[in-house]
């Protein structure tokens, strides 16, 4: 039976990983050498701060000789349906306190109304069914609820100007995204800020593909980069300053807050007009 991924399952699972390092000998950087594990992600799972992906929880149980132990029982996302290379940026995502996105072809989840995020669920390959899609809507959908209460991160996005301009859904369903992505930005309760790349500026830092930055009160930062059918989240220090330094340049390529919300403005009005 699957364990539920929360806060007490995670260091009840660190717990046991410390008594079994510990009933061996072993120091967390002799742990860390036999599972070739970083110490510092050891110390973040004993201490209930962070949980291993399956790759990891192998290498645990080969380095204690657990039997399985912990592949077996790893906390697992409570019956929320993601693509799978996203599951642990999800995680991260909801213990951040700053987020830096960026959309090179569609609105990020976070800002995605419940019309455009099943517009692009209905397009996806394969197919799926209505129950798939209607549980990956609803986590998207979930995903959102980060951003209205007391301890919401501070989001910058960056939208390439393709994501204004591809009709996904239809007009009535872009202008209601676009206007969402307005009032988000407008919002002073949320604490978002939104950059348009223009057309115009041509090859820029981010050209290559989706990336998210994340911010931790106790933990370093990751990255978190994703291609077609693929994502990994990245804690390196090299990998994730190299991430950092590209947001940066985009960024300074970006249009201001203020003119990116006036742009995004503008086009919804286009997308209304061609609705009507």
């Amino acid at each position: 039976m699957a364990i539920e991924d929360n806060p007490v399952s995670r260091v009840k699972y660190g717990e046991e990983l410390r008594r079994r390092r510990e009933s061996l000998g072993l120091t967390q950087e002799e742990l860390s050498e036999l599972s070739i594990i970083s110490r510092s992600q050891i110390a973040h799972i004993e201490a209930g701060r962070r949980r291993p992906d399956a790759g990891d929880a192998r290498r645990l149980d080969k380095a204690l000789q657990a039997g399985g132990f912990f592949e077996r029982f790893l906390p697992v996302l409570d019956g929320r349906l993601v693509a799978e290379h996203f599951a642990e940026a999800l995680e991260f995502e909801g213990q951040a306190t700053a987020i830096r996105v960026y959309g090179p072809k569609l609105v990020p989840g976070l800002l995605q109304t419940e019309a455009y995020a099943r517009a692009v669920l209905d397009s996806g390959l394969p197919p799926k069914t209505d129950e798939q899609r209607d549980k990956l809507l609803a986590t998207r959908l979930d995903r959102a609820s980060i951003l209205g209460n007391f301890h919401s991160p501070v989001v910058w996005t960056i939208l390439d100007e393709a994501v204004l301009r591809r009709p996904i859904g239809g007009s009535a369903v872009m202008c209601q995204q676009l206007r969402h992505i307005v009032e988000l930005g407008e919002s002073r309760r949320i604490r978002i800020r939104v950059h348009v790349l223009p057309f115009a500026v041509g090859a820029h830092a981010l050209l290559e593909g989706v990336v998210s930055l994340m911010w931790f009160e106790e933990l370093p930062p990751i990255a978190y980069v994703e291609g077609l059918m693929t994502g990994r989240v990245w804690e390196l220090p090299s990998v994730v300053r190299q991430c950092q330094v590209a947001y940066d340049h985009a960024l300074g390529d970006a249009l201001s807050h203020r003119k990116s919300l006036a742009l995004i403005r503008s086009v919804a009005e286009d997308y209304e007009n061609e609705a009507q």
